[in-house]
């Protein structure tokens, strides 16, 4: 398999010395590539501003540096051997020919993306394309090639398992989560998981769990991301809330992947073929 990470911290560095005027445009070349695999209408600056980027309308002075200290940090280097490590271990399944990997910098006043979403997320397993978007704080700047690898494997996994939008399920939708979050712990470390599965907890965790378990087999994918981040999300997204605590769905999948991992003795890597079904019967955890 071939990985294809583009140097986008050097063209946003570049960027960020143009005069604010040429700025939007800027920003239109560096994502051009990925355009067809956002399914999103509308113009790409608007739909990165919207999803936690940069402002490319506005200076700032904390933008340049924290791109440069990722080009000094080698970013784009960790995600390149990180995913070929995830790519080895996960040899036994069917992978693409190909991944390409766009990183965009993040805004650190984008309230969802800091106070939710923890700095930082990506996007993949629809194309051959994986996006990432982090604002490099501390806590973050090295996790962003585990966020690559969370993402491979919701690539890999649905080059195994069917994703059709119209029948997928919530618990298919959840159990990726949390498998995926289980690879990276298993391929990087626990130190290298995402905060997302760790945020809801006690009683909301409880609620989360009653309620993603009533409607596990809810088909259409205008339904399941509700159920994997939560009601916040949901709404800034036009959609029903369901009553689930933000990113409460990663909790949940991940409690069930742990289930079944440790009743059927798979390793994540192992499991990244199963459907959720498949993987909740055998591990005892849904009939």
């Amino acid at each position: 398999m071939e990985i294809l990470v583009e140097d986008t911290l050097t063209a946003m560095a570049d960027l960020l010395e143009q005069p604010l005027e040429r700025r939007p445009d800027a920003v239109r070349e560096i994502m051009a590539p990925t355009r067809s695999s956002i399914p999103m209408p509308g113009d790409i600056v608007d739909i990165h501003h919207n999803g936690g980027g940069f402002r490319a309308d506005a200076d700032d002075p904390r933008y340049l540096p924290a791109v440069r200290r990722m080009i000094e940090r080698d970013v784009l280097g960790q995600v390149r051997r990180e995913l070929a490590l995830a790519s080895e271990r996960l040899g036994g399944a069917k992978q693409p020919d190909l991944v390409k990997v766009m990183f965009m910098l993040g805004n650190p006043d984008h309230e969802h993306l800091m106070k939710i979403a923890g700095g930082y997320y990506g996007m993949g397993g629809g194309s051959e394309w994986l996006y990432l978007l982090a604002w490099p704080s501390e806590e973050v700047i090295g996790r962003i090639g585990a966020l690559a690898v969370h993402e491979f494997h919701h690539l890999v996994r649905f080059a195994n398992v069917v994703w059709d939008p119209v029948a997928v399920t919530v618990g298919e939708h959840v159990v990726a989560e949390g498998l995926a979050e289980a690879f990276v712990r298993e391929l990087l470390g626990p130190e290298a998981m995402g905060p997302w599965s760790s945020m809801v907890t006690g009683p909301e965790y409880e609620r989360a769990h009653e309620l993603i378990m009533a409607d596990f087999d809810l088909a259409g994918m205008q339904h399941t991301p509700a159920y994997v981040l939560g009601d916040s999300a949901t709404r800034n997204f036009g959609g029903e809330p369901r009553g689930i605590p933000d990113m409460a769905g990663y909790a949940v999948g991940l409690n069930l992947v742990d289930r079944a991992l440790a009743a059927t003795g798979l390793s994540a890597a192992e499991a990244t073929v199963l459907p959720a079904a498949e993987l909740m019967r055998r591990g005892g955890v849904r009939p």
